[in-house]
């Protein structure tokens, strides 16, 4: 929870102490950067809060887009009393005596804005407690969360609250916000006689990744590791600012929204024959840390589900990717992963496997499990045999062609077709071939017909 004295003088010149990330923060809703579409002028969210009629709010975001910031200009701008939590830290016993207390005011005509960060980790008893306060509007929650709030927040807690998606920074948004650093005295860097280029700033602009706290306190880093010359002037050369970007660190959660995002991405980039997109993303996945099996786990599931008998190499490839992986290991196998992408990108591709195999699990899963006929069954006792099982049980190889004229679906699907071959790659040779094979049985069954009805009439 917020000391609302440090809150006070958090942006008096006797903070310098406190990281310039921190200084930085906006004050009022024009000094927000890079969330017009939420806060810009005009906004329906705007006007709702300078009326001071806002309800709760969820905040979804990536880090260092400004969710907590956002929350303390709501506060300043309602004039109500702003309270911070950390899910992270908070236990319920707090968080029921923050909320009684926000009552009592509230009963005496003060409203409490409660800002929860990372509300993902609250559990369900936790955020539960939330919900009559927010109901009778004695307080006004803001959460802020980067994972996926349909996931994350209780249903009940998240119909109240209007969901704020947060967009991440671009690098000149980044730019803005450092260009303002460097010349506000009062909280920035202003009172420093800095020498920075253009291309400098974009350069950590691009290296934060949207995350202005990032780029703030690279920047600080810079300016500080910089001594001043002879003139008092501290001019940043490209050796301190490499030096202040350390390693990159990409935004990953193995368990959270990222993770699927990102699979997702390599997946349909593969799909669309994008094998630039498709290295891009695998690479983004692997050097964050991701699990090389999961990944080759997917592009399997790929060769058959999007390439399948288009290029029946495809699964061959994906297999051989997987064991490539799981025999090396990491940093090795990227080489690997990085041949079936490009494989699967590049080969030609149809769903038709997949397509066919959901239409048989529809019918498999919604229609009348029938019996298997008599003739497909197995016979392997006499008992069996003296039933019917293996009856008029037409062995193919006896055929010309090795094929038969024997119906092999239940009575309640005959007819039925899953696999539609595509005029994809080798699938349009395949296709030819069922379609022939099919033309053989009907010509059969239709001579068959034929014979049958000669016999009865000769009877």
């Amino acid at each position: 929870m917020t000391d609302n004295r440090f809150q006070d003088s958090l942006f008096k010149p006797s903070s310098k102490w406190i990281p310039l990330a921190e200084r930085m923060r906006p004050r009022t809703l024009d000094e927000i950067v890079g969330q017009d579409k939420a806060f810009g002028k005009g906004t329906l969210l705007r006007k709702l809060i300078e009326e001071d009629k806002l309800t709760s709010l969820v905040l979804w975001g990536p880090p260092g887009v400004g969710k907590t910031s956002i929350a303390m200009v709501i506060a300043n701008t309602t004039k109500a009393r702003f309270l911070r939590f950390s899910a992270v830290t908070s236990g319920i016993k707090e968080i029921k005596e923050v909320l009684e207390d926000a009552e009592v005011q509230f009963n005496m005509g003060r409203r409490t804005v409660i800002f929860v960060d990372e509300i993902h980790h609250f559990n369900k008893t936790q955020q539960d407690a939330f919900l009559p306060y927010v109901e009778k509007g004695a307080v006004v929650l803001i959460c802020a969360t980067t994972e996926n709030p349909s996931f994350e927040i209780i249903s009940p807690l998240l119909s109240r609250s209007k969901v704020v998606v947060l967009e991440p920074l671009e690098a000149e948004d980044i730019k803005t916000i450092l260009y303002r650093a460097l010349a506000d005295k009062e909280r920035g860097l202003g009172n420093e006689r800095v020498v920075i280029t253009d291309e400098q700033l974009m350069r950590i602009a691009v290296y934060s990744d949207g995350d202005a706290r990032i780029a703030l306190n690279t920047l600080e880093m810079a300016v500080f590791g910089t001594d001043p010359n002879s003139e008092g002037i501290r001019v940043i050369s490209d050796e301190v600012i490499s030096e202040a970007l350390q390693k990159k660190t990409l935004l990953y959660d193995k368990a959270g929204e990222e993770h699927y995002n990102l699979i997702s991405a390599l997946h349909k980039s593969m799909r669309n024959s994008d094998p630039d997109a498709a290295l891009y993303w695998l690479a983004r996945m692997l050097e964050a840390g991701e699990d090389p099996l999961y990944v080759a786990r997917r592009i399997v599931r790929f060769a058959s589900e999007d390439v399948g008998m288009a290029d029946p190499q495809a699964l061959m490839q994906a297999v051989a990717a997987f064991d490539a992986a799981n025999y090396i290991g990491m940093p090795e196998c990227t080489a690997n992963l990085a041949q079936a992408v490009v494989y699967l990108s590049l080969a030609p591709k149809s769903n038709s496997l997949y397509v066919g195999y959901e239409k048989a699990k529809q019918d498999a899963l919604e229609t009348m499990a029938e019996p298997v006929p008599l003739h497909l069954r197995n016979a392997p006792t006499r008992l069996m045999k003296e039933v019917g099982y293996g009856k008029d049980y037409k062995y193919s190889h006896d055929y010309e062609e090795h094929i038969a004229d024997m119906e092999c679906l239940p009575p309640n699907l005959l007819g039925k077709r899953y696999y539609l071959p595509s005029d994809q790659g080798l699938e349009s040779k395949y296709g030819q071939r069922l379609e022939h094979l099919m033309g053989v049985k009907k010509k059969r069954r239709e001579n068959k017909s034929k014979n049958n009805k000669d016999e009865n009439i000769e009877k």
